[in-house]
């Protein structure tokens, strides 16, 4: 898969049966106990490998968890039901590569934290990949371990037949080139399954596309989405603040129902009238999601169709929400998701995109350079103000959208 140039990601909706739903479950449970096995292992080795005394028993027990956590058919060879029939292999494999993943971005970023236990929770997921035994036999959608049959309905390992949502027709009528690696199935907390599926090919997913030698700089703020350098202002849809009402409404009675479960000693998971709120909630809390994530694809292939240069400013969210006045603002809006989203698309588009520093894009006139200090400062107030240099009349937005195109094309040359 990385040895081919072109790569897209596609995610269906499946509608497994309850058979299905076992098996996902069992597969899921599996997976994460073999990433909280290589965890247990390895704190455990840190603690035995402190002990500076050349004791037997203290170098027989490492030897013993090193060979353990070599392979993951020595840990199914500890644990027996790791070797049921309707667990998959590559599940477990990849519970392992996900573990080896995830030491390898503690060391490189140092901000995500070592690996820990992973909770059981209401949310399945595991991965699975798709095999391709004949060499004869050019890979495509149609062929493999991991294969759709038709654009409803999908074939995996140890589930079999699996009805999806319809396949995006320009994938499908790639499908003879198009190759399936990794498989992802996941169940979210409402109850809905999904299939990700990381595509490669020899061929570009995007058609022809059309270069307009535009250029444009996008100012993101709290009162409205983003204002770009052309003056255009895309409105903030807060899908949010709109249901946090009745959300916190639903979230109380939730509350309610589970205290008194505990009240009369029932786990929660038997708890009906707990288990019918606790979905409620989770749909209501998937919808503004999925509406997020809509609004922002809408919008950043729009902008990236548009423009060949495409210049942002690069916000760190995590320090941005330490601010409480403005942490349900910034998290309502997905600023960072809209930078992924731009950076992947212009990527896929043969677009170019770049992120600045916005220090001082706002303080700045676009026009003379003057920047203001001291008592003349703009606060969160001041939409719209006045060169003291030039006497130029700037909206906030407007202008700090054209300091952060100036920018980007400055860094650029």
């Amino acid at each position: 898969m990385k040895k081919l140039p072109y790569h897209y990601g596609l995610k269906v909706r499946c509608y497994p049966y309850s058979q299905q739903k076992a098996i996902i479950k069992r597969n899921s449970d599996a997976s994460r106990f073999v990433y909280n096995e290589l965890v247990a292992i390895n704190r455990e080795l840190y603690q035995l490998k402190q002990v500076k005394l050349p004791l037997d028993t203290v170098q027989r027990r490492i030897y013993q968890l090193e060979q353990r956590k070599k392979t993951t058919k020595n840990i199914s060879d500890e644990h027996l039901f790791l070797c049921h029939k309707d667990i998959d292999s590559l599940c477990l494999a990849n519970a392992k590569q996900n573990y080896a993943k995830a030491w390898k971005a503690f060391r490189k970023v140092h901000r995500s934290g070592i690996p820990v236990f992973h909770k059981k929770s209401y949310c399945w997921k595991y991965q699975t990949n798709a095999q391709y035994s004949d060499k004869a036999v050019l890979p495509s959608l149609l062929n493999g371990t991991v294969k759709f049959l038709d654009r409803n309905h999908a074939k995996l390992p140890k589930l079999g037949l699996i009805r999806t949502s319809a396949v995006r027709g320009k994938i499908w009528h790639m499908r003879d080139v198009v190759r399936i690696g990794t498989v992802t199935v996941t169940k979210d907390s409402a109850d809905c399954f999904y299939l990700s599926f990381q595509l490669g090919s020899t061929q570009p997913f995007i058609g022809a596309v059309t270069f307009t030698n535009e250029k444009l700089g996008v100012d993101l703020n709290t009162e409205n989405f983003l204002t770009d350098s052309n003056g255009t202002v895309v409105a903030n849809p807060r899908y949010y603040r709109k249901v946090l009402k009745q959300l916190n409404r639903q979230k109380r009675k939730l509350s309610r129902r589970q205290v008194q479960a505990k009240r009369e000693h029932r786990p929660l998971r038997d708890a009906k009238n707990y288990q019918k709120q606790r979905l409620l909630v989770a749909k209501m809390q998937v919808k503004v999601a999925q509406q997020r994530l809509n609004f922002l694809h809408n919008l950043t292939t729009e902008l990236v169709k548009n423009h060949d240069l495409l210049v942002a400013e690069e916000l760190r969210s995590r320090n941005l929400l330490k601010n409480h006045a403005l942490a349900l603002s910034i998290s309502d809006a997905g600023w960072r998701i809209f930078l992924q989203q731009l950076q992947t698309k212009a990527d896929l588009y043969g677009k170019t995109f770049v992120t600045v520093d916005p220090r001082n894009t706002t303080q700045t006139c676009s026009k003379c350079g003057c920047l203001l200090r001291g008592d003349n400062k703009l606060t969160l107030r001041d939409r719209s103000w006045q060169c003291p240099q030039c006497q130029t009349k700037h909206q906030r937005d407007h202008n700090a959208a054209k300091n952060i195109l100036a920018k980007g094309i400055d860094q650029l040359a």
